[in-house]
């Protein structure tokens, strides 16, 4: 199984080396190491990790804490393989897609951020979400001006986004790990931005609005 490990360790040599090796002994195998922050003595770091399956989290997040410095921010799933370009791959299957372009970046959005579920919405109401969504998706009251991370009430982390030329919102979900990094959230936008530029996504949303 694929794990996604997000910790604070001192920025100084010999930090990283200890951190692998602690996973190593816990029979993770390192995949892929996303530097998210640097600053004032401090690196953040996501770390990919394939774990045989049944491993638990509790000792890799142990084995950590045995670090001097380090602090495990969060554990948690992730499906997006590491090494690859997925928003290439996504924004090419969107490209494709024709009407289903808004669907399909919907259905995307969670891979890519190792996320739980996406959903699109206008004036309030769903117009469409991912398959792990909840049958009732609480939308946030307030817009934000732009894409925003925070963490709802129940401690659900959400990134959300308004589109302003479709008169849309989206909302991306992940219940488990840390909240999204602001490194995350200029991903997000960064992908909206060469989707809202598509010639597909007015067609793609006006179907989802007349369905």
């Amino acid at each position: 199984m694929l794990l996604r490990v997000r910790v604070s360790l001192p920025d100084r040599p010999g930090s990283l080396a200890a951190v692998t090796k602690v996973l190593g002994a816990a029979g993770a195998d390192i995949t892929q190491v996303t530097v998210l922050d640097r600053g004032d003595g401090e690196a953040m770091d996501d770390i990919t990790l394939f774990c045989p399956e049944g491993t638990p989290g509790e000792s890799l997040v142990a084995g950590l804490r045995s670090v001097p410095g380090v602090r495990v921010e969060g554990v948690w799933p992730t499906r997006e393989a590491p090494g690859t370009y997925p928003e290439l791959e996504i924004l090419k299957y969107i490209t494709a897609a024709g009407d289903r372009a808004l669907t399909t970046l919907v259905d995307s959005l969670p891979v890519l951020f190792s996320a739980d579920w996406a959903a699109v919405a206008a004036e309030g109401r769903v117009l469409y979400a991912s398959w792990r969504a909840p049958q009732d998706v609480a939308l946030p009251h307030d817009v934000p001006a732009r894409p925003a991370a925070s963490t709802l009430e129940g401690g659900l982390h959400v990134i959300h986004a308004p589109l302003p030329p479709l008169a849309l919102t989206l909302l991306l979900a992940r219940s488990e790990g840390p909240a999204f990094h602001r490194i995350e959230v200029h991903r997000l936008t960064r992908i909206l931005e060469i989707f809202l530029s598509l010639p597909a996504t007015e067609r793609s949303v006006a179907r989802q609005l007349r369905a």
